[in-house]
């Protein structure tokens, strides 16, 4: 995965309640359609006319947020199927931070598994930065101080924090361990050579 930085971006406003996984990314494109080119038809059903045109009415579609790389959402961002197919959406479309109230509890852990930062804070400070979102303000992310634009601060566990910072998945950070776990087994094999098989 992609360490996470300090993120500097515009953050789009998406005050929109209860986005399930099938607005982000659509059921039929979760099949056959390549990890890396699966950002392309985030939010398909919202950021394309029946055409196939681009609607100017869809936040990410319009000139100052089409490169956002912060979402600030209503609550309830994430629900519905547990697909990890609507995080690689968001990825492939360039976000690597979401800020709302609540998410869907799968989608959450599904985040940090794929390089994204989801903060929950409470509504009224979600609704005080989606206000900001709208009038085109750019937004610091400081993950090692756990603060947006040097004044918020959020909460995340330690664990999921190493893992953003270091770039790192659940099994990247057993695999950091190599070392600890290999010394472990030697002195355990010293200690009782008969469990180990020869």
């Amino acid at each position: 995965m992609e360490k996470f930085p300090v993120l500097s971006s515009v953050a789009a406003p998406f005050p929109q309640k209860n986005v399930d996984t099938d607005l982000i990314i659509r059921i039929e494109r979760c099949t056959g359609t390549p990890r890396e080119e699966i950002g392309k038809y985030a939010f398909e059903m919202a950021r394309f006319r029946a055409d196939g045109s681009e609607n100017p009415e869809f936040v990410l579609n319009q000139p100052r947020y089409r490169d956002a790389k912060i979402l600030v959402c209503g609550e309830f961002f994430g629900t519905g199927s547990s697909r990890e197919m609507a995080v690689w959406a968001l990825a492939g479309l360039g976000i690597r931070c979401l800020i709302a109230p609540s998410y869907g509890q799968i989608f959450y852990g599904n985040c940090f598994q794929n390089g994204l930062l989801p903060i929950v804070l409470s509504s009224s400070v979600v609704n005080g930065l989606m206000r900001e979102a709208e009038q085109g303000k750019s937004f610091e992310i400081n993950l090692e101080n756990q603060t947006i634009n040097g004044a918020i601060r959020f909460d995340i566990t330690p664990r999921r924090k190493k893992m953003l910072l270091e770039g790192l998945d659940e099994l990247g950070l057993t695999l950091a361990l190599e070392p600890k776990i290999a010394a472990f087994e030697a002195a355990d094999r010293a200690r009782r050579p008969w469990i180990y098989p020869a």
